[in-house]
Formats: structure tokens, C-alpha cells, sequence
């Protein structure tokens, strides 16, 4: 297959890596795209008042592999891979493997999702790969699985453009207890915002936040990565509330007489 790869942290992290040299050897074309430093929690911002750079990374990846960082943002990265550097269209778009869960609403932030969504909304499939840990440094479980998972896609293609977004436990790979299908769950953060005086006496504020609440329903991403699942759910970019449609109907007739 011919795939490309990106990410939203960066394209020296040890996650791409890990995913791009696992499935260099078999019989994928490879091409690698990544943001040239850390761009996480970019969601789908794109670059339109600055140009746009790439450069040529070598002696990385494996040989076979192609690579080049991008000045921009994950959804800037996966554009200009698929209309100004790769000749052929792949037929899969991967993303991460991210340092750090993306469970339920995360998705809404995440640059490792909104790159393999760039891919759908071309009519892709994508896959959005994230090991749950910001502190584990072994890639090599989440890999094997990415590859595995390729490997099926590669076998029994995917008839429609659709994002599989797939956390792995940061557990040793005879710890997880299998695969599951879940829905997105919801996690709630309290903000903080950290009052700073930088060297010139000016204020800045700097965002950090914590997990204040998250949906344990049976069924969920959250809970089946707390009983050591790895878990797909599938996305789409249609964020249309169907069944408030003839709510919204009804009101309106009600409220604008």
C-alpha cells in the first residue's frame, strides 16, 4: 500500500518513528510528513497568513522511507503531502503514534486526529494512532499492533473514507487484554491558567489543565483503556445533531411568529 504518515509531535518524535520503521519492511511505499516541532492540541488550525516550508530529512527513517518536516501545523502537513509532494495518492493516511491518550472529546482538540481527518475529508481512510501515556518512551506494542492493523486494511480494504481513532494501553504488549469497538466517552478538564511575569515585567498566562471527569459507561474509549483495551471508534466529520433537527424546526416555527 502507499501511505502516508504524519503527526502533531513533530517529525523527530520517537512515535512516528516507531510507527513509520514498522512498516517499512514489508511491502508499504512509505512517506512520512510531519510538523518540524511539537504542534499539539492545533485541532484543524491551517497556516494561510505565513508560506509554507518544507525540508528533506535524511538518515532518520529507513532508507526506503521518504520524509520531510513541514513549517506548519499536523493539517497543513497532510494538504501539502497530498497536493504538492507525493505523486501518487496513498491509499491510507496514519497519524502519531501520539505520546498521549486522545479519548472522547480530546478528539476535538488533537492535532494526531485532525491530521488523519485531512485525510478522510480527501476521501481517505485514515487512522489516528495514540499510546496512553505523555511519560512511556516503548513505541514497539502500539507499532506492532499499527502494523497489524495496516496489514488487515491492506487484505480487506475499506470501502468508505472513515477515521479509526485507536488508543493502545502504555502496558506491556502480554498485559493487554484485546481489542474492542467503543464510542467516543467525555472528559471534562478544569483549565488553569498560570500567571507569569516575563523578564521585561509584562504578564503572560500560561494553559495547563486536568482531568476532572470522565464517562465510565460501558461501551466507551475511556472505560475499555482503563480495563487495558486497545479501542477503534470510528469518526466522521459530520458534526450534524440529527435527531435536534426537528426539534430545531418546531422552535423555530413557535419562536419566530
Amino acid at each position: 500500500m502507499n501511505i502516508l504518515i504524519s503527526n502533531d509531535d513533530g517529525i523527530y518524535s520517537p512515535g512516528v518513528k516507531a510507527l513509520a520503521d514498522a512498516l517499512s519492511h514489508g511491502e508499504h511505499e512509505i512517506t512520512v510528513v510531519c510538523p518540524d516541532r511539537e504542534r499539539s492540541a492545533t485541532g484543524h488550525a491551517l497556516t494561510i497568513h505565513h508560506p509554507l516550508r518544507v525540508e528533506a530529512i535524511e538518515n532518520v527513517y529507513h532508507p526506503s522511507v521518504k520524509a520531510w518536516a513541514c513549517s506548519g501545523t499536523p493539517s497543513d502537513s497532510v494538504k501539502l503531502a497530498l497536493d504538492a509532494l507525493m505523486s501518487d495518492r496513498p491509499q491510507l493516511v496514519l497519524s502519531g503514534i501520539n505520546r498521549g491518550a486522545n479519548l472522547g472529546t480530546d478528539v476535538l482538540y488533537s492535532g494526531t486526529v485532525s491530521a488523519a481527518m485531512e485525510g478522510v475529508l480527501e476521501g481517505i481512510p485514515s487512522i489516528a494512532f495514540s499510546l496512553t501515556s505523555f511519560t512511556a518512551t516503548d513505541f514497539s506494542a502500539a507499532a506492532e499492533f499499527a502494523s497489524r492493523l495496516v496489514g488487515a486494511i491492506a487484505h480487506h480494504p475499506i470501502d468508505e473514507p472513515v477515521l479509526f481513532n485507536v488508543n493502545i494501553p502504555a502496558i506491556p504488549a502480554d498485559a493487554i487484554c484485546g481489542i474492542v469497538v467503543t464510542k467516543l466517552g467525555i472528559r471534562r478538564y478544569r483549565d488553569i491558567f498560570e500567571k507569569r511575569i516575563d523578564p521585561r515585567g509584562k504578564i503572560y498566562y500560561w494553559l495547563s489543565g486536568e482531568v476532572v471527569e470522565e464517562d465510565v459507561t460501558s461501551g466507551t474509549d475511556i472505560q475499555a483503556i482503563r480495563d487495558n483495551y486497545i479501542t477503534i471508534t470510528p469518526l466522521k466529520y459530520d458534526l450534524t445533531l440529527d435527531p435536534g433537527l426537528p426539534k430545531l424546526k418546531d422552535w423555530l416555527c413557535l419562536a419566530m411568529l
